[in-house]
């Protein structure tokens, strides 16, 4: 184990690094590592970290979630209400329909086959968002408009409602009923989440502050282990309370981090933001080579020109998704053009469910993996290459003007 994990750190920052310097997205360097180590490659990964991979992708995800909601401003998440409700289904939604409609005649589909591919590509990938959305609030691009807020909120919600939409077609194609509560659960389960976590973050600000009161001083390390725990027990809670309570893990670790920002004072919030930005280091190089190793890099050849051709045309569907939910926003071309931009990514949900048909010994099994993993290669990397470039020509720095 210790070996793979050697091998994960140091070629997937080499990797990265490499990238870089040829003006290329880390996270492409890291997906081939992942995906030259891994089980589909030369498998030098060992069974044991694999076994795990999903879980550590996890907490990647945490640390990452947490370090954006420590910096949310909430007040610029407020002025963008109505389109931030928005942006949680309404690009999906608009990408499975794109799917329907051209993978019976790409791929010679059923419609129901078309929908189940449909939402495994419909999730934007919050590990390729979330962290230049940090970025972005960090260097004070688009915050006064609330671009990162906006695309963060949708980021971290629409994995939610694109997984009740793949699990009710993958029932139905197994001869299961659609369940009208499936759908129901999605707004409780963000309700749920937001609350419960901004209750979490308010008690642990409270205790943090009676510590101080009393002299015992809690050091920052000491607390970024108290709120990384916190996180997992939250997470965890989202598995206990499966079918009984609809609640979102990732929404509650969000929610429990701005509510601990609104409750603590700004110096201490920026210097543990500052640690969850160390700890994302490794964190985002261990998320990447794993998603890579999930790939099976052998399915994307039989996928064809007509995948990758239905892949692009599909996330026009999702563009104008995006288009018609910034309708009555302040913003100008140039923001709602970026926002186009961020929303094309995919990567951690599409590694996570895109065998499950397979598995499942569906007859599009195979067909759904194969677009999947293109998908990953060709938008994880397109995504973020994109965000990368763009963000300072289309978006306006706090105190500048970028009127079109």
């Amino acid at each position: 184990m210790l070996l793979s994990i050697a091998l994960i750190l140091i070629l997937g920052m080499f990797m990265g690094w490499l990238c870089q310097k040829i003006k290329l997205p880390s996270l492409l360097g890291m997906l081939i590592t992942g995906i030259v180590l891994g089980p589909y490659g030369l498998n030098l990964l060992d069974g044991s970290i694999l076994g795990i991979s999903a879980d550590l992708r996890k907490i990647a995800l945490i640390i990452i979630l947490t370090r954006a909601g420590l910096g949310l401003d909430i007040s610029g998440l407020k002025k963008i209400g109505r389109p931030a409700v928005l942006m949680c289904f309404v690009p999906a939604s608009f990408e499975l329909i794109g799917m329907i409609l051209l993978a019976p005649k790409l791929m010679g589909l059923t419609t129901l086959e078309a929908a189940i591919m449909g939402a495994v590509l419909a999730a934007v990938s919050p590990a390729v968002v979330v962290p230049r959305m940090v970025k972005l609030m960090d260097e004070g691009y688009g915050v006064k408009e609330g671009i990162p807020q906006l695309i963060l909120a949708g980021a971290s919600v629409d994995d939610v409602y694109v997984i009740v939409l793949f699990s009710t077609f993958v029932g139905m194609a197994q001869g299961g009923q659609v369940n009208a509560l499936d759908f129901v659960n999605i707004p409780v389960s963000i309700l749920t989440g937001v609350l419960f976590g901004a209750l979490v973050g308010w008690l642990l600000g409270q205790l943090f502050e009676l510590l101080y009161r009393k002299g015992s001083y809690v050091r920052n390390s000491m607390k970024v282990i108290i709120i990384m725990g916190l996180s997992f027990l939250l997470m965890a809670l989202e598995t206990l309370l499966k079918g009984t309570v609809a609640f979102s893990g990732l929404l509650a670790v969000v929610s429990m981090a701005c509510a601990l920002k609104m409750r603590a004072p700004k110096e201490v919030t920026g210097r543990l933001s500052e640690k969850f930005g160390k700890l994302w280091l490794a964190a985002e190089v261990v998320l990447f080579v794993l998603v890579g190793a999930a790939v099976d890099i052998r399915y994307t050849m039989e996928a064809g020109l007509a995948a990758i051709g239905m892949i692009l045309l599909a996330l026009i569907f999702r563009s104008i998704g995006v288009t018609l939910c910034l309708l009555g926003t302040n913003l100008n071309k140039k923001e709602r053009l970026f926002c186009m931009i961020a929303y094309l990514p995919k990567a951690t949900v599409q590694a996570a469910i895109g065998s499950v048909p397979l598995a499942m010994g569906l007859p599009c099994g195979k067909v759904v993996l194969s677009v999947a993993v293109l998908a990953i290669l060709i938008t994880a990397p397109l995504g973020a290459l994109g965000m990368d470039a763009t963000y300072r020509k289309l978006l306006q720095k706090n105190g500048e003007n970028n009127i079109i």
